[in-house]
């Protein structure tokens, strides 16, 4: 995409974006076929992913705009169903993108299987006799899934640890071999498990034990994905409010969610109310990034916010959110789902790894985006002014009539469904 900066996109039609989205990116006939059809999972493909299928269910497809990251525009895709998301992440990407745009890193595309082993004689003995034929273990691995190795990836590495050694343990003491995959731009689930199962009769025998459960990890925590902003207060303020306020008041509601466990949640839900959306319009698994995210809040012991806000040396207030990203660009839904092969065409992702950093950055916007509101006028304000066409939706509104309800329940400030039932049947008289 030349450019992610649309301005009065929010305000056209929904044939007029589709239109306006042709024009600036080139997609292959297929994919933007599949965008404009009212339902581009077929009933037949869906039957072939899951079982016992009886339809498919539908959420609205946004486009998060104005993200420039690493120096590249993103217009972003995002599957969601809650009012403001879209909104908010994209009016913060503007702010960021006046600073500068988003930097974003990421580490090797390292994902994690695990083999649990009780029962041993010599636990002490058993941990040394794995480590010691490391080497031969990870080749084993590797003879188990030669495609990836041919690709660049394959097993890397390989840990033991003892579990519950502590005789007070409420717990069967177990030995746990981390198998260390570069599944190079798969999400690679299939690869780790077929890895690790291939091991388990080899770790028997080398450790005189009983191997149990051989499976991977969605605690990614050597696939991480880093995203950072550095926003001059200039570009925070907001109504009455001076961007040092704008700045402080973000950095004091962080520090609310780093210092307390009930806030943190609500904190870190709404962040991940910006990466789950790209992840299932990616077709990635969003349970296992949401798993893994909210793990890595914890890893200190303490379930805290995932993102940092401070102000640096000049003044400026800087972002920063570090995640496990353990996503994909090739198999699984990501090729199956149309509107998946779709999401990674518009934004011309060339690896995992990028897709990643994308996301992160997403995240960290929609982060500051609440924070911001939080520190201002509040979350209601804005977020109810563009939920009151839902509860248009839900009153019985179609049509023209939903804008018309709509802009009448903000007017009166009551954006209640009774309400909106109220003028519905004075339209429809």
């Amino acid at each position: 995409m030349e450019t992610s900066r649309i301005p009065g996109f929010y305000n056209m039609s929904v044939e007029e974006r589709r239109s306006l989205l042709k024009k600036l990116h080139t997609f292959s006939d297929d994919n933007f076929t599949k965008l404009t059809e009212d339902a581009p999972l077929t009933v037949d493909t869906a039957d072939k992913m899951i079982e016992n299928v009886i339809g498919t269910f539908q959420l609205p497809l946004g486009l998060g705009l104005n993200f420039l990251i690493n120096g590249k525009d993103y217009v972003v895709p995002m599957a969601v169903e809650e009012a403001s998301i879209v909104a908010s992440s994209s009016h913060i990407a503007r702010i960021v993108r006046q600073a500068g745009g988003f930097t974003a890193t990421s580490t090797e595309r390292i994902m994690i299987g695990q083999i649990q082993v009780v029962g041993c004689e010599d636990f002490s003995k058993a941990k040394e006799t794995l480590l010691k034929e490391k080497e031969m273990l990870i080749k084993a691995a590797n003879d188990a899934y030669p495609s990836i190795v041919a690709r660049g990836g394959g097993a890397k590495d390989l840990d033991v640890r003892i579990l519950n050694d502590d005789a007070q343990s409420a717990y069967s003491k177990m030995l746990i071999l981390h198998l260390y995959i570069d599944t190079c731009d798969a999400m690679g689930a299939n690869i780790i498990n077929t890895m690790v199962e291939s091991l388990a009769p080899t770790v028997e025998e080398l450790t005189k034990g009983k191997v149990y459960l051989r499976i991977l990890s969605n605690y990614a925590d050597q696939c991480l994905a880093k995203a950072r902003c550095v926003i001059p207060p200039e570009l925070l303020k907001t109504g009455d409010f001076s961007g040092e306020e704008v700045r402080d008041g973000v950095i004091l509601a962080y520090e609310f969610a780093a210092s307390d466990p009930y806030r943190a949640v609500t904190h870190n839900k709404g962040i991940m109310n910006g990466i789950d959306p790209v992840v299932i319009a990616t077709g990635n698994d969003w349970r296992a990034v949401e798993a893994g995210a909210h793990a890595y809040a914890s890893r200190n012991g303490v379930y805290t916010s995932m993102t940092e806000w401070y102000k640096d040396e000049e003044g400026n207030l800087v972002g920063e959110l570090e995640l496990p990203m353990s996503i994909g660009t090739v198999g699984g839904a990501t090729r199956v789902h149309p509107l998946a092969k779709f999401a990674l065409d518009l934004m011309d992702i060339q690896s995992s790894r990028e897709l990643a950093e994308v996301i992160v950055a997403v995240g960290l916007a929609q982060n500051l985006g609440a924070l911001k509101a939080l520190a201002t006028d509040g979350i209601q304000k804005g977020h109810m002014a563009l939920h009151s066409r839902s509860v248009a939706i839900a009153a019985g509104a179609t049509g023209e009539m939903i804008d018309i309800v709509a802009e009448e329940l903000i007017k009166r400030k009551e954006i209640r469904v009774g309400k909106a039932k109220e003028l519905v049947e004075q339209l429809t008289k």
